[in-house]
């Protein structure tokens, strides 16, 4: 038998956020295609998607959710 866990969705939003704003070398494009998927479902799901604002001067999927 499985236990239903929950998640908080603003603290994914927040470690989300964070990690589309990174700019190191492990930050790829990829990585960040990844999280955006991931935060989307989770803000859809929920009822939280309140879109996003794009980072100036920054590579593809460099954004912040609202």
């Amino acid at each position: 038998m499985s236990s239903k866990k929950t998640i908080n969705v603003d603290e994914m939003k927040t470690w989300s956020n964070f990690q589309l704003k990174r700019t190191d070398e492990y930050a790829t494009l990829e990585f960040k295609s990844g999280i955006c998927c991931m935060i989307e479902k989770i803000l859809m799901m929920s009822d939280n998607y309140k879109g996003y604002m794009e980072l100036p001067n920054q590579i593809e999927f460099s954004r912040v959710y609202s």
